[in-house]
């Protein structure tokens, strides 16, 4: 079976019957961190592990200017990934609760830069498996495991010293996954400062999503970049959000559209404004 950056229920389903998938459960909320390892618990796609947001795919005692969801070391990911018996050539399928935003994009991104050779995400995620008449089940999933070890490519994150020398550069697009209010200043709910990075511009990661909270066509995807991109190439272009994760939703969505070669600057606003002498831009 080929595998893309997203993956449906039915296809899914057809990977779990040839038994060569890993499936990864990242479910998060980042109100309730515990809730999703406690709904995992409660009923999850047979076979599926399970990834908290906070201790797997982050490492949240790195500084504050890595952000709110630092990356962790490789060796801890390597570690991770042993842990659930992947190696470079599993077939590993990410989902949430979240449309693909909390966190599965996030590892989707993260097995990407450690070289994973197939990863998608499940399109709709846990309610898309359900709407599909597929079940849940409660069982413990125990995995043997591999002895693996990687390193994360270098090229494909940005940090905040490289982002302001990019900056410079008119060939640069910044682009903010956050929701309108909060790039415009108006509603931050989370992180102490409001507004956004000087010169970048706002595509909600929600707009990549139709009604039913699945990905919308590749084709209106690379419709609607294209006209955000303007003349910028995706190799130039840079993804943020809070503390970079939902940014990775807005990366999926060009990989999907056929727009590869963007980059996630992974502290994003939550590591942008650990420093106070940083510049802030509100309102549009």
């Amino acid at each position: 079976m080929k595998f893309s950056a997203l993956i449906d229920a039915a296809g899914l389903a057809a990977r779990i019957r040839a038994g060569d998938t890993l499936i990864v459960d990242c479910r998060f909320e980042l109100a309730d961190p515990r809730r999703g390892a406690r709904d995992y618990a409660q009923g999850h796609i047979p076979g599926a592990v399970y990834a908290s947001l906070d201790t797997d795919l982050s490492d949240l005692s790195k500084s504050p200017q890595l952000g709110r969801h630092p990356l962790p070391d490789a060796a801890a990911f390597s570690a991770t990934l042993s842990r659930w018996g992947w190696t470079p050539d599993t077939p590993v399928v990410a989902c949430d609760a979240a449309n693909g935003a909390l966190a599965a994009a996030r590892l989707w991104w993260m097995l990407r830069l450690v070289g994973a050779r197939a990863a998608a995400v499940l399109d709709g995620g846990i309610a898309a498996w359900a709407q599909a008449g597929f079940a849940l089940d409660a069982n413990a999933v125990r995995r043997e495991s591999t002895q693996v070890d990687v390193a994360f490519a270098a090229a494909g994150i940005v940090h905040t010293d490289a982002l302001a020398v990019a900056l410079k550069e008119p060939r640069t697009l910044l682009v903010d996954a956050r929701a309108a209010p909060r790039y415009r200043g108006e509603n931050e709910t989370i992180d102490k400062v409001a507004g956004h990075v000087p010169g970048a511009v706002n595509r909600p990661f929600a707009d990549n999503l139709d009604a039913d909270g699945r990905f919308k066509p590749a084709a209106q995807l690379r419709a609607e970049f294209e006209a955000l991109l303007g003349s910028h190439r995706p190799a130039d272009t840079i993804h943020m959000c809070g503390s970079g994760v939902t940014a990775c939703h807005n990366l999926l969505a060009m990989e999907h559209a056929g727009l590869a070669g963007s980059r996630i600057y992974a502290p994003s606003w939550s590591g942008w404004i650990s420093d106070p002498s940083r510049s802030v831009a509100t309102n549009s």
